[in-house]
């Protein structure tokens, strides 16, 4: 296997959406973009993925040009996810349910290979966020107040 180690993670997925299935899928890079990984200058928070043609892509992730290379790359182009035909199947399934999308969560090297883990996610309401915010508030207290005892 090799190493792993994380470039980017989108944490507003955690707030905005409830993550209901993970999977690790291959991303098709130029490569100035992988130099460009490699130095972090990547923007995930307004990424998503979506089914198109029977292949998964990724739309909005933002690579920044590696400055030396010679041709640099768009930044915002669309780039194809690698996974196995009955899991892009799958995730066909799970988007055609009524509010489900596909975002990703973090991307990362897996040795020498880029990664990118997507999740099959379900959009919160206000409510929830509120309601996701309330527990975890009221989970540090007690955390605190425990530690605090001791």
């Amino acid at each position: 296997m090799g190493t792993t180690k994380l470039i980017a993670e989108n944490r507003r997925s955690r707030h905005d959406y409830e993550l209901l299935e993970k999977l690790e899928a291959g991303i098709v890079l130029q490569g100035s973009e992988v130099k460009s990984l490699r130095n972090g200058s990547v923007q995930i928070k307004d990424a998503y993925a979506e089914v198109r043609d029977g292949e998964l892509w990724l739309r909005n992730l933002h690579i920044a040009p590696y400055e030396p290379a010679r041709e640099g790359h768009d930044p915002e182009r669309p780039r194809k996810l690698l996974l196995h035909k009955r899991e892009i199947e799958r995730l066909i399934g799970k988007t055609a349910e009524k509010g489900l999308t596909i975002v990703p969560t973090r991307i990362y090297f897996n040795g020498a290979r880029a990664k990118v883990e997507i999740a099959v996610a379900k959009g919160k309401d206000m409510h929830d966020k509120r309601r996701s915010i309330k527990d975890r508030e009221v989970k540090r207290e007690v955390e605190r107040a425990i530690s605090e005892r001791y």
